[in-house]
């Protein structure tokens, strides 16, 4: 299946004691689901414990919460399972619908965006990475409304670090570039790219130039674009 067999062994001990017939079921299982024998390298290679997992308890819930909870067609399931692999190892008494409630709370009522687009947001702890993250944009200075809707716009923001991503983008931007919170608010989609190949070039560009635009400008344009717009002295913010 193309499985890294120690890298599988170290990350599922169990494995040692799993049998042919039982690992060939499970494999029989998720090909009746859709899935195709080429997906397994990457599928087990990420979340070998699938390999030793109860197709009742454990996996067949998990297709049955796509289906009643995401409306994921059965002709889709390969799609949503290539995309997060992890799915196939979360509980979905204990983790997908609770995460489920808590992001449709909080306003991502598009269950067919978060099947195709985001599902990593499902295998997310609330606890753990959901809510920490808002926490943090609030003490940044947005109301947790604001953070609550900057995240609607850029899902994103839940799977960035806060000490790797979050803070040192935030320094960044106040400090050197004297942002204020509304272009965040505006553009959350900031935090997504690179500081020290996106970020921080094209800044550094703009002041240079005496120029000043948008965020979304200065980090959606394509470099030519960018270099046409400083080219424009009589650009207007």
């Amino acid at each position: 299946m193309g499985v890294d067999s120690g890298k599988a062994l170290s990350q599922n001990p169990c494995l040692h004691t799993a049998s042919l017939h039982a690992i060939h079921s499970i494999i029989t299982f998720l090909q009746s689901k859709g899935l195709y024998q080429k997906d397994f390298a990457r599928i087990f290679g990420m979340c070998p414990t699938i390999l030793t997992s109860d197709v009742r308890s454990e996996l067949n819930p998990v297709f049955n919460f796509l289906s009643k909870d995401l409306r994921v067609p059965e002709d889709n399931f390969r799609k949503v399972i290539n995309k997060c692999p992890r799915l196939l190892i979360c509980s979905v008494k204990d983790q997908l619908k609770p995460t489920l409630f808590y992001l449709q709370r909080l306003g991502f009522t598009d269950v067919h965006h978060l099947a195709y687009q985001d599902p990593i947001l499902l295998v997310s702890s609330v606890e753990n990475t959901l809510i920490p993250k808002l926490h943090y944009l609030v003490t940044l200075g947005f109301t947790r409304r604001e953070a609550v809707e900057m995240t609607l716009r850029c899902p994103g923001l839940f799977t960035f670090s806060i000490q790797n991503n979050f803070k040192p983008k935030f320094d960044y931007f106040s400090q050197q570039m004297e942002g204020e919170l509304d272009e965040l608010k505006d553009f959350p989609q900031y935090f997504a790219f690179s500081l020290d190949k996106r970020i921080k070039p094209r800044h550094i560009q703009l002041v240079d130039n005496g120029v000043s635009m948008p965020l979304s400008l200065m980090l959606k344009t394509t470099d030519e674009e960018f270099h046409r717009l400083i080219s424009q002295k009589n650009w207007i913010d």
